[in-house]
């Protein structure tokens, strides 16, 4: 379970005392930043620079791994479909089956340009992510005025994720123990089978979790953490720190 948790790893860290809000504010701005950069290199040095936060942060390499694999497999296809798909300079050729493909330099270019913004955006949502707490995320996202809905329904969804997992995870250890996954047809019948229950779990609890909180009272609004006041020291911080990036990205 702690593979999908946004708890802090490392308490202690200074990321982590950190005001969220100035942190979710300064994370906007390197996304900005990052996206509507041109070259290759400010987007790569977010990207190495984010990444030594994550390890600084506590967090293991494998755990870091497993969740910069989709963003980066995306990002390598899309590099090479630009290679190949887009371009009109060759780079190189060969011949699969009587089919000539063609690699083009300024295809290449733009598919690393694309493939540095999507690492250097994934990395900044990490960094972030494992130097907060959930819940003080989402009341940084209320203070910013994000609709109240959507900040509803990530609570509950974060809160009753991990209900699911949990059982989950005992259909699955009672069907292994009856080899349910012995074989290839028995596993997917298997898994279709714990698919099914897990629906039916989740569509039960939410009647049974919306007639308790009807109950007591629940009136569609969320008690969110009340924030301290700014504090000058990490506002200037923050307001160096993006003004250092903001010169490096006009480079």
């Amino acid at each position: 379970m702690h593979h999908f948790t946004c708890q802090p790893q490392n308490n202690d860290h200074l990321l982590t005392r950190l005001d969220v809000r100035v942190k979710l504010l300064s994370a906007l701005a390197l996304l900005v930043m990052v996206i509507s950069c041109r070259g290759i290199a400010f987007p790569l040095l977010v990207a190495g620079v984010c990444g030594g936060i994550c390890l600084s942060l506590g967090v293991r390499p494998r755990v870091l791994a497993l969740r910069f694999a989709e963003p980066l497999f995306i990002a390598g296809v899309v590099l090479l479909l630009k290679l190949f798909f887009a371009g009109t300079v060759p780079l190189f050729s060969f011949t699969i089956a009587g089919w000539e493909v063609v690699g083009h330099q300024d295809g290449l270019m733009e598919g690393v340009r694309i493939a540095s913004r999507i690492a250097g955006a994934v990395t900044v949502v990490a960094a972030v992510g494992f130097a907060t707490p959930f819940t003080d995320l989402m009341a940084a996202l209320a203070w910013l005025r994000v609709p109240k809905g959507f900040i509803e329904v990530a609570l509950f969804a974060w809160r009753y994720l991990f209900v699911l997992l949990d059982d989950a995870q005992v259909v699955y250890a009672a069907q292994k123990n009856r080899l349910g996954y012995a074989g290839y047809r028995r596993g997917l019948r298997s898994f279709g089978t714990l698919a099914g229950a897990l629906v039916i779990k989740a569509f039960d609890n939410s009647q049974n979790i919306t007639t308790a909180m009807v109950q007591r009272g629940y009136d569609g609004t969320m008690p969110l953490l009340k924030h301290r006041p700014f504090r000058l020291t990490e506002v200037t911080a923050a307001l160096l720190v993006m003004a250092g990036m903001g010169v490096l990205w006009r480079i």
